[in-house]
């Protein structure tokens, strides 16, 4: 079985999508001592793949329907003490949970399963953990579907450009939905740097709400609560995707550093002409071992990248180590 250090790329996502995900406890000689974060792969053929005590474990989900999709990161808070178990539970709420066909029933059932897994994990002393979670819904034959909870991050990655599709759940964005910093402010402070503080995640709640103490629901960040200079960027929206770029979901080891935009500047060029979703992957963790960014924090990594197939034509000029 593949360790969570390999790609894992034997997904059937044809003809639509090729999908591939690896999962670090980091990189570099410091390290955490465990792997909190953890993925969810469920494929068209109904195929899933995921993290069980930081190892690879696979089976088929019964029922599944053919050419419907799931991929997901997530990233424990360990901080808050059992992050990778909370991370852990959502996972199998999702192996659990029926396929959605639409932002509504998706957004649904997850709030379900936050309010359900919040009961789980009421513990006397108050101290509930939490984890990240975005992810993508795939229907067959229809548009993905976002949902996004936390600091993992959505990017969309072109020849020029890594553009983020997701706003982090931390402190500035409270402080920019309150009209108290402005856009030039709030990109210099979430992407110009990086501070390990969160204002909402799965399980533990929100403080957008009431910012002085966390709320119990999940805060849903629409386009009408948004800033109109994030606008385009809400939690749960339906996504269209570009043939000429590839999609990253990723925790937020990959930017824990002094200068965040500038190493994900480089992603473009790093990862241009990649043959597929697995080669790129490679690529983003060699380059965290080969030429980590400055600064760099341990943490842990995971990365998830899904590419548009143009068409299903175009899989007969896929390399032999491509999706199929």
């Amino acid at each position: 079985m593949p360790s969570a250090h390999d790609p894992l790329a034997d997904f059937q996502f044809s003809p639509r999508y090729e999908v591939a995900v690896a999962s670090r406890r980091g990189a570099g000689p410091l390290q955490r001592p465990e792997n909190q974060d953890n993925f969810l792969v469920i494929d068209a053929a109904g195929a899933a793949a995921w993290l069980d005590n930081q190892e690879v474990r696979r089976a088929m989900v019964a029922g599944w329907p053919a050419g419907h999709g799931r991929v997901a990161v997530l990233d424990g808070m360990g901080g808050h003490g059992h992050g990778r178990e909370a991370a852990e539970a959502v996972v199998a709420g999702l192996l659990a949970m029926p396929p959605c066909g639409t932002g509504e029933e998706l957004a649904r059932r997850l709030d379900a399963l936050h309010a359900q897994l919040q009961q789980r994990f009421s513990f006397e002393s108050g101290a509930r953990p939490g984890t990240t979670l975005t992810m993508l819904e795939l229907p067959a034959g229809g548009a993905p579907i976002l949902y996004h909870v936390g600091d993992s991050r959505l990017y969309e990655i072109d020849a020029g450009h890594a553009r983020p599709l997701t706003v982090d759940h931390v402190p500035a964005t409270v402080a920019a939905l309150s009209g108290r910093i402005d856009e030039r402010d709030w990109w210099r402070q979430v992407h110009g740097g990086h501070t390990p503080q969160i204002a909402q995640a799965f399980i533990l709640g929100n403080a957008f709400s009431r910012p002085s103490q966390l709320s119990d629901p999940l805060y849903e960040l629409s386009e009408r609560k948004l800033p109109s200079w994030l606008g385009g960027m809400a939690d749960r929206r339906v996504l269209t995707l570009r043939p000429d770029a590839l999609y990253l979901l990723a925790t937020d080891g990959f930017w824990s550093c002094a200068t965040p935009d500038g190493f994900v500047g480089g992603w473009p060029a790093l990862l241009a002409g990649a043959p597929d979703a697995a080669a790129a992957v490679d690529r983003l963790f060699a380059a965290m071992e080969d030429a980590p960014p400055p600064g760099l924090q341990p943490d842990n990594l995971t990365a998830l990248v899904l590419r548009p197939r143009l068409s299903p034509s175009d899989e007969t000029a896929l390399p032999s180590n491509a999706l199929s």
